[in-house]
């Protein structure tokens, strides 16, 4: 055993003994408790056990007033009562380490796949402040994905972050793992918030499979967790992506779901007292987001770049709901994925016409930002003339735009769903193919 490990279990038995404070129940309502005796040691986001009977419960403190603390239970409160004993437990020490590629673990840094894990040497704060905006480096290259339409129209650089706005059943989780294995970096995060607990091992073994996991760390906290863990998730999820960023490896940063975020940030300030505000959420809902998103991204010299990617659950594909229309707002693109595309099965079911990567047009060539231009041309003629198309309605000559459309739109929805192209080159090659089939009839008319 080398002197790093031991010194990291011993450090650990030593938060294990500290010395904690303790108070008493004073009060409980719906899914707050009350208690006095733990100030001044209590602060925001302090950890507690209150013991009833033979049971415990974890808690977080989320509010302090004059004399007292109000708790928010991390389980059921049932069983609670006067004079409960409150204990204050030692905060967590969140220390990602290289021993961590591979794993599965919680917000809290406990492993989560039935083997032991221990922390690293370099505690990291969950909430940690993003790097001096005047000290960030631009965004980097251009990264390789294995899928042709973010090879080409809609392009991935180093640093750079996206939101992927989908609803349920559309291939948003599929999406996510492609990315997973095919984007180049050197290690992948991934935060999943409120998952389904059957979910979760499925798209570790399954979806993300071995070649995933060999350079990932999954952050998990399934939806019967308390929200203030699923909270934690994503925080803990961006602070292990900026531990491998400070070390100066390139790294993909992927939350799933941003607004399962702010749904659990939603139930943590109701129980603060904070009132709610836009479609229920609170005024500190938004903030909270912002500070999330702005941690990602390129780092200064001598670091790496955190290349992340947020999903954003869109009920009724309405992009002006609240969580999406404030994530838009602080990304670097979006991509939308639509149920329409997916029911006539083509997988990844992205949107183009209605997603924008802000990379453009500077990721790209001349060239290839002529032919990225062409190509969402064809597309939006086919889409202003699809009706008039499937209903027979479309005399051939009467719009030469929509007829080179019409030519190459098989080939072009095709391409969209291609997979494994090896490198970008390779994609826009083919792209430029297809794209030439619409050129031919306006030729052979001349």
């Amino acid at each position: 055993m080398d002197d790093e490990l031991i010194g990291r279990v011993i450090a650990a038995i030593e938060r294990a003994g500290a010395e904690r404070p303790a108070g008493r129940v004073t009060g409980a309502a719906g899914a707050v408790i009350e208690a006095e005796g733990l100030l001044p040691m209590a602060r925001l986001g302090s950890r507690v056990t209150i013991r009833h009977g033979a049971g415990r419960i974890a808690a977080e403190v989320v509010r302090i007033a004059e004399g007292r603390v109000q708790l928010l239970p991390e389980g059921s409160a049932e069983g609670v009562t006067l004079g409960d004993l409150v204990q204050m437990e030692p905060a967590p020490v969140f220390a990602p380490d290289d021993s961590w590629i591979g794993r599965v673990v919680d917000p809290d840094g406990a492993p989560l796949d039935g083997l032991p894990l221990l922390p690293g040497a370099r505690p990291r704060r969950l909430q940690a402040a993003p790097p001096p905006p005047q000290a960030r480096r631009p965004m980097g290259s251009r990264l390789s994905t294995g899928l042709a339409v973010f090879n080409t129209l809609l392009p991935l650089v180093q640093g750079q972050r996206i939101g992927l706005f989908a609803g349920s059943g559309v291939g948003k989780s599929t999406l996510l793992a492609d990315l997973a294995r095919g984007v180049g970096a050197d290690v992948i995060v991934i935060g999943l918030v409120g998952e389904r607990g059957r979910e979760l091992r499925h798209f570790v073994q399954e979806v993300l499979g071995p070649e995933g996991m060999a350079r990932a760390v999954v952050v998990a906290a399934t939806s019967d967790r308390a929200p203030q863990t699923r909270r934690r998730c994503a925080l803990a999820a961006t602070a292990v992506a900026e531990h491998f960023r400070d070390e100066g490896r390139q790294v993909l940063l992927l939350i799933d779901s941003v607004t399962r975020f702010a749904e659990a940030h939603r139930e943590v300030a109701a129980a603060a007292g904070e009132p709610a505000a836009l479609r229920g959420f609170p005024a500190s809902t938004a903030p909270a987001i912002a500070a999330l998103c702005e941690r990602a991204g390129p780092g200064t010299e001598g670091q790496g770049d955190i290349t992340a990617i947020y999903s954003v659950l869109v009920a009724g594909s309405d992009m002006d709901e609240p969580v999406a229309d404030w994530l838009r707002g602080v990304l670097d693109g979006h991509v939308v994925m639509d149920r329409a595309i997916a029911e006539r099965g083509r997988f990844p079911a992205v949107d183009l016409l209605r997603s924008v990567s802000r990379s453009l047009p500077a990721a790209a060539t001349a060239a290839e930002n002529q032919l990225i231009g062409e190509a969402r041309g064809h597309l939006g003629a086919y889409a202003r003339a699809e009706l008039m198309i499937q209903a027979g309605l479309y005399t051939a000559g009467s719009d030469p735009a929509v007829d080179a459309a019409i030519t190459c739109h098989g080939a072009l929805d095709a391409f969209l769903a291609r997979k494994g192209d090896p490198a970008i080159s390779s994609s826009f090659t083919v792209l430029r193919q297809v794209l030439a089939q619409a050129r031919a009839p306006a030729r052979r008319k001349d």
